[in-house]
């Protein structure tokens, strides 16, 4: 297994070790260890996806394996922040509700898309806002971590401290600051598939490179598949 391999899947193994910090409310610090945790992981994903292609060792495991630890990261993490029952930071309802459906719905629609484009045998390459959506997340999913702990702590040692109150207001405001922009991302980013994709799915199917050869009886030759698989590669 080469080093990309071996970092989504460190991904995919730190998944649930973060979400036990995050729940175990009988740990001190629990939810700080799952914002480093978050961390080390969303790291991981800038890694991976630069060695692989930086040393041309984009395989089909690591195509596997890299969008399932993608997903099982931010779902994960955006849950515990919505669903985060003891109080501490949890995302004020019904904006964490929208922001999850807005990301189940446009993975459904990209999902869709790939689908009807590889039956047309056209490789369909991700949309840059894929990859801005994923750093937005990377973004407001560890700063509400953040805030979970340190109301926590206002709980305890913290207590009355004005300064500590203005912080949380400040970390309070930058992270539904982001989480907007972020769900923003998201929604444009499932329109931005769909508008890519039509002149494929359709009539209009020449507009794409990949189709035209195809349509034309052209050999559609292996490097111009390869190129798509890697663009998708982290930034779906």
């Amino acid at each position: 297994m080469n080093t990309p391999n071996k970092l989504s899947l460190l991904r995919i193994i730190l998944v649930p070790i973060l979400m036990f910090f995050y729940l175990a409310t009988f740990i001190p610090g629990g939810k700080l260890i799952a914002f480093v945790l978050f961390i080390v992981a969303a790291i991981t994903d800038r890694f991976d996806g630069k060695i692989a292609r930086r040393d041309g060792i984009v395989t089909d495991l690591g195509k596997l394996l890299d969008p399932i630890a993608d997903k099982m990261l931010i779902t994960c993490g955006l849950f515990l922040i919505v669903f985060d029952f003891d109080g501490a930071g949890a995302i004020a309802h019904p904006w964490g509700i929208i922001a999850l459906f807005i990301m189940f719905s446009r993975d459904c629609i990209v999902n869709g898309v790939r689908q009807l484009t590889a039956q047309k045998g056209v490789a369909f390459a991700a949309v840059k806002s894929g990859k801005l959506k994923a750093i937005f997340a990377y973004s407001y999913i560890p700063t509400f971590m953040f805030l979970a702990q340190i109301h926590i702590w206002q709980q305890t040692f913290l207590a009355d401290i004005a300064f500590v109150n203005i912080l949380v207001i400040i970390i309070t405001v930058a992270a539904y600051i982001l989480l907007a922009l972020g769900t923003i991302v998201t929604a444009y980013s499932a329109y931005d598939y769909i508008r890519k994709a039509l002149p494929i799915m359709g009539t209009e199917a020449k507009n794409s490179p990949l189709a035209d050869k195809l349509e034309s009886g052209a050999k559609v030759d292996q490097k111009s598949i390869q190129k798509a698989d890697s663009e998708e590669k982290h930034e779906d």
